[in-house]
C-alpha cells in the first residue's frame, strides 16, 4: 500500500479516537449533570421533611466580643439546663417536635428569665429575647448527621443586640442535650431521626461516603446491588 493510504488510514484513526473520547465525555458529562440534580432533588425533600420533624436551636450573642462570646455560651448552658430538667417533667415520654415546640412557646418568657439572670450573673446589664422562628440554616454535620441547608424553625435567644456569631444545635430530637459541642450524635438522638425520616432520607443524612458515591452515579440502583 502507498504511504499516502497509511497516513490516510491513521488520520481516520485518530479522527475516530477523537470522536469516541468526545461522545464519551459528553455521554459521562450528561451522567453526572443528571446525578447532580437526582442528589440535590434528594437532598431537597429530605430538608423539607427535616424541617417538618425536628425543631432547632438558636443563641445570638450581643457582639463578637470575647466577653459577649463567652456570656452567649454560659447562656446557652443555662437555658439547655434548664430545659432538659423541665421538659422531662411536663412532656411525656415520647415527645416530638410538635410537643417540642408547644412547650417551648408556653415557656419563653420563663426561657427569657433564665438568659437575663445569666447575663447579670456575668455582670452585663442587656437583655434577652425568646421566640420561634422560621430562619435559613446553612450546611451542618452534627457528628456523622448532616443537615442540609434550608429554613428551619428554630428557637432563637437573642441576647443585646444580637450583632454577634451565633451557635446552634438541634433541640428535637436532642442533639444539644447529648453533646452541646454536637461533635457526636448520640444512639437516641440517631433514633429520633430514624422515627421521623424514611429509610432512604436516613441514609442521605449518615451515608458513609462510598454509599453517596455510587447512590450520585446510579441512583437508586445502587440500594439494589
Amino acid at each position: 500500500m502507498s504511504r499516502e493510504f497509511h497516513y490516510s488510514s491513521r488520520i481516520r484513526q485518530v479522527v475516530c479516537l477523537v470522536f469516541g473520547i468526545c461522545v464519551a465525555a459528553l455521554l459521562t458529562g450528561s451522567c453526572v449533570g443528571r446525578g447532580i440534580q437526582r442528589v440535590e432533588a434528594k437532598m431537597e425533600q429530605t430538608q423539607k421533611t427535616l424541617a417538618e420533624e425536628v425543631l432547632r436551636f438558636h443563641v445570638l450573642a450581643n457582639s463578637d466580643s470575647e466577653e459577649d462570646q463567652a456570656v452567649k455560651m454560659k447562656v446557652r448552658d443555662a437555658v439547655l439546663a434548664y430545659m432538659e430538667e423541665n421538659m422531662e417533667q411536663e412532656l411525656t415520654k415520647d415527645p416530638d417536635a410538635g410537643k417540642t415546640r408547644a412547650w417551648v412557646e408556653a415557656h419563653l418568657r420563663d426561657l427569657e428569665d433564665v438568659a437575663d439572670r445569666t447575663v447579670a450573673d456575668e455582670g452585663y446589664a442587656y437583655q434577652s429575647r425568646a421566640e420561634v422562628e422560621v430562619s435559613y440554616f446553612p450546611d451542618k454535620q452534627y457528628g456523622d448527621v448532616f443537615f442540609p441547608q434550608g429554613e428551619y424553625e428554630a428557637l432563637k435567644i437573642k441576647l443585646g443586640k444580637a450583632r454577634g456569631h451565633n451557635w446552634w444545635c438541634v433541640l428535637y430530637p436532642g442533639l444539644c442535650f447529648t453533646d452541646t459541642t454536637c461533635a457526636v450524635v448520640s444512639d437516641e438522638g440517631k433514633n429520633g431521626l430514624k422515627e421521623v425520616l424514611t429509610a432512604e432520607e436516613y441514609e442521605m443524612v449518615t451515608a458513609t461516603s462510598d454509599f453517596k458515591i455510587r447512590w450520585f452515579f446510579f441512583g437508586d440502583d445502587a440500594k439494589e446491588k
